[in-house]
């Protein structure tokens, strides 16, 4: 049974009596990872501002737990948003494992699974409590069926951007050719030619798996849904962003960086507890000088081997630089791998670089004068927060489609330089570890000033300028936002369904 949560004023309370308009109450529905849900509660905190309109997260327990501080502080600013809690299913994952982010790298398929058995709970909430409209994420096909048979409005969320999208659109066509190539061009993008190793690509388009079996049923609710609304920004991908429009959705909304306009504080995404860990990272900053430290961060889901994470410590300390490096843990608690850190390292790093276990405030350390570049796996939220804060990159893409990603970011975009150019591949098993000493070199060399990383930085910049004015009052994100809102109001005119169940408080 769903049961739900307001930050404010009950639904009730902001409805009129005697026949007045109701407030418009629009469901979002993240999939189970940080990097889904967190730019989908930012999305959900922006349609809060709106007057008249009344969001709620449809959520799990453990995943709610992940949001609660962002949505207070959304409250507190005059953004209430309502949280809807059902159950996870039960998929042999331990007791509060909940996302991509908690669960071991072993036990990731169990995620998957549940979101196939989410569908009965999503008909449930849907059917019983009868929104205005949906804003559902890409996973959850079935959502555009039922929302037609309401006869309300589904929104499909894309939590990355439209290059990515339409890489893996124009490539999904291509499956078999594909096996037979080593280097595999895409095919009917616009702009400048894109090549990519078959092993970089995700392994959808390599095999038959999971993702793959669902694609075309995505891609169909996608395309016969009222639209999709996308975090990027047209400025970043302009003629991607056309060229989506015309052949990827019925109506396509550039709403980001929606991290600009968050209400999250240092803890955004990690709960209540990351805020001290949050605190100190900042502490630490504000002792370090404009522009010398390196952040080290590769998302909430991607592992790295012990062997691996020993070459990377070894480089950062050969490198010279500063740095603050937030390291992985899985769900009971341990690191990506243990005993992986080489004897003393600590110490001898020490005053120069952070090592911070578990959750990091990115959005927040990107922000910081202190730091001066980001060397990230290119995953989207990445990506974009790193664009956002004017912050060049280094790229060490390792699974799905973010060595999709890196193309936009360093050949299209200009905005970064690849770690390593030897063998790299989205298959554990066919991994390069990257040497210590290769790692150094790249540090250094990008971070000293006149280095490898100007032109990046400087590119950085201008994009980040981009940005800030894309979310400005007038820019393209703003406008798309209150088009994409306005476009969901009007929906309601005309339509007499009767609001039979609404929201228990």
């Amino acid at each position: 049974m769903a049961t739900c949560s307001s930050y404010s004023a009950a639904a009730g309370e902001r409805s009129e009596v005697g026949g007045t308009k109701k407030p418009f109450r629009v469901f979002f529905i993240p999939f189970f990872a940080s990097g889904h849900m967190i730019p989908m509660v930012d999305l959900a905190c922006l349609f809060a501002a709106r007057p008249g309109v009344e969001p709620t997260l449809v959520l799990t327990p453990a995943n709610a737990a992940l949001v609660r501080p962002t949505l207070d502080r959304s409250a507190a600013a005059g953004r209430p948003v309502g949280l809807l809690l059902f159950p996870f299913p039960s998929v042999g994952l331990p007791d509060g494992v909940e996302n991509l982010a908690t669960a071991p790298a072993s036990e990731s398929w169990r995620v998957y699974k549940a979101v196939d058995l989410a569908q009965t709970a999503h008909e449930e909430i849907l059917r019983r409590h009868r929104p205005d409209a949906v804003v559902a994420d890409i996973p959850y096909w079935w959502t555009t069926a039922i929302a037609a048979d309401l006869g309300i409005p589904r929104v499909t969320f894309h939590a990355v951007g439209v290059f990515p999208q339409l890489v893996m659109n124009n490539l999904f066509r291509l499956r078999s050719e594909i096996q037979e190539r080593q280097v595999v061009a895409v095919p009917d993008l616009p702009g400048r030619p894109i090549e990519i190793p078959r092993a970089e690509l995700p392994e959808f388009l390599l095999e038959q798996n999971h993702m793959s079996d669902t694609w075309d049923r995505m891609k169909k609710a996608q395309l016969t849904c009222h639209g999709v609304v996308v975090n990027t920004f047209y400025g970043f991908e302009p003629e991607y962003c056309d060229d989506y429009r015309r052949v990827d959705a019925r109506q396509a909304w550039f709403v980001g960086p929606v991290a600009l306009a968050s209400c999250g504080g240092v803890e955004r995404g990690g709960g209540t507890a990351a805020k001290e860990d949050g605190g100190r990272c900042m502490a630490w900053l504000d002792t370090r000088e404009e522009g010398s430290v390196l952040f080290v961060c590769f998302g909430s889901w991607c592992h790295f081997t012990a062997a691996q994470l020993r070459e990377l410590a070894a480089g950062l300390e050969a490198s010279g630089q500063p740095f603050l490096w937030a390291v992985r843990k899985d769900g009971d608690g341990s690191e990506e791998e243990s005993n992986w850190m080489p004897e003393g390292w600590e110490d001898r790093v020490a005053g120069r670089g952070l090592v911070v276990r578990g959750w990091a405030p990115q959005v927040a350390i990107l922000g910081h004068r202190a730091v001066g570049a980001f060397l990230s796996h290119c995953g989207w939220n990445s990506v974009l927060e790193a664009v956002a804060a004017g912050k060049p990159m280094l790229t060490w893409p390792l699974v799905f489609e973010q060595f999709i990603n890196e193309r936009l970011v360093v050949e299209v975009a200009g905005a970064g330089k690849r770690v390593w150019e030897g063998q790299r591949s989205v298959a554990e098993h066919e991994k390069t570890v990257v040497p210590g000493e290769a790692i150094a070199r790249k540090v250094s060399g990008f971070m000293k000033a006149g280095g490898e990383g100007e032109t990046a930085r400087k590119k950085a910049m201008e994009l980040s300028v981009a940005a800030r004015a894309a979310v400005a009052k007038g820019g393209s994100s703003h406008r798309d936002l209150d088009s994409l809102i306005d476009e969901l109001l009007a929906t309601r005119v005309g339509n007499t369904q009767q609001d039979t169940a609404a929201i228990e408080v």
